[in-house]
């Protein structure tokens, strides 16, 4: 198992600052999920996508281009993360992912641009998504890297927790706004008020963050055992050599890494899409609609540090295993609940069981895979892998669940 020997002190504010940057990235998903509806009819109007459903898709579809350059990002930045520094990259990053969520926010709509409008949606996601591609690999590595050994959990958790503290905060704006706007409000600048409140985070983020205390260069005890044995490479060859040798003995982690990202990228993906769900298939208010999003992230903020918390106690695969199972068992029936009551009461407590159980997992993964990477590839490792993982499956999970519905006409499907 990859630790290091003299860990960075760490305090509440470099906490903060590692994490507010997945923070912002979950706010902007959880606000286009949210706002998809909007955004379709801004840039993708019934003229030029030809119908209510095929505006939606268009939106979805956009949303998903976002993931296509995560790989990318994920390799780049946190190459540079394992050479540079943490800090250099998240701020980096950070930049990078705040100001595509400026210019998505201040694009002209496409009755005022016409096709260049869609363009311009579609380069700010590709932009954003190549950023956030190399966002948690490095925080991660951060947060392991800088907190107590016996608290790893804990403080890795606030990755995941941040997340759901970002859709959580996402959902409350979603909601206010809901209240104090009318349907056409919403439309027309409601979703790009939701926006720039995410973009100003920008000067906060960059303040924090460069107060952060470098983690990279601390000793590692296992460094030297990955190290290429190949002094006459440099650049990429020796960052491929690097990588070979990660693969092949950590071939399993990796591997099991991988799925345990894909089914939770799933699983997260459709929790953020209950609020378009409630709307366009429930046929729900608009307020209890985006309540959804509101409990979603409120519960699982908690959960995903009680998660790291009980990981830390009891050991991370305990944690992980019993929540993901329960979370097989109940999805199906909790989301028959939702659909046959159409209540505010069913989907806000089936939403929020479903949450919990997620994320007390999600909580204690983040530790436990950065556990066994090697700390000289930890960022890219990680990154690479959480980006492989969310540009599948994060960037089409919404799009094929309503195309599923269209298809099948059977509000099950999502489950």
């Amino acid at each position: 198992m990859a630790d290091i020997a003299q860990p960075v002190q760490i305090k509440r504010r470099h906490v903060a600052a590692a994490v507010i940057g997945n923070a912002l990235e979950f706010y902007d998903f959880t606000t286009y999920a949210t706002f998809a509806i909007s955004l379709g009819h801004a840039f993708f109007p019934k003229s030029l996508a030809g119908s209510e459903f095929g505006s939606l898709m268009y939106s979805l579809f956009t949303f998903g281009a976002g993931f296509a350059l995560r790989p990318i990002g994920g390799i780049v930045l946190g190459h540079y993360a394992d050479r540079v520094g943490r800090r250099p990259a998240m701020l980096i990053s950070f930049t990078i992912m705040a100001l595509a969520i400026l210019s998505l926010a201040l694009i002209p709509s496409y009755s005022t641009i016409g096709f260049l409008a869609p363009v311009l949606a579609i380069a700010a996601r590709l932009t954003q998504g190549f950023a956030l591609g190399g966002e948690v690999g490095p925080t991660t590595a951060y947060l392991v890297e800088s907190a107590p050994r016996h608290l790893r959990g804990l403080y890795a958790s606030w990755q995941s927790a941040s997340q759901s503290m970002a859709s959580m905060f996402g959902g409350l704006v979603g909601f206010t706004l809901a209240q104090v706007l009318s349907d056409a409000a919403l439309d027309a600048y409601g979703w790009r008020i939701a926006f720039l409140l995410g973009a100003l985070t920008l000067p906060f983020g960059l303040y924090i963050r460069r107060s952060l205390p470098e983690t990279l260069h601390a000793p590692a005890q296992d460094e030297a055992d990955y190290d290429p044995d190949a002094p006459h490479l440099s650049g990429l060859a020796r960052v491929g050599a690097v990588f070979a040798r990660i693969a092949s003995d950590h071939r399993r982690a990796i591997i099991l890494g991988l799925f345990i990202l894909v089914g939770g990228t799933v699983a997260t993906y459709v929790l953020n899409y209950m609020t378009t769900f409630a709307r366009t298939t429930l046929h729900m208010g608009a307020s209890p609609s985006f309540a959804a999003t509101l409990v979603n992230g409120g519960v699982g903020m908690i959960a995903s540090l009680a998660g790291g918390l009980l990981s830390d106690r009891i050991g991370r695969r305990a944690v992980m295993v019993v929540s993901r199972a329960l979370f097989l068992v109940l999805a199906y029936p909790i989301f028959l609940m939702i659909v046959d009551e159409r209540s505010t009461f069913a989907l806000l407590f089936g939403v929020a069981v479903l949450s919990i159980l997620l994320n007390v997992s999600t909580g204690a993964f983040y530790v436990a895979f950065t556990e066994v990477l090697p700390k000289r590839v930890r960022g890219s490792v990680f990154a690479t892998v959480y980006a492989v993982a969310i540009a599948v499956f994060g960037g089409t999970t919404q799009a094929f669940i309503a195309w599923m519905i269209e298809v099948t006409g059977n509000p099950m499907a999502p489950a």
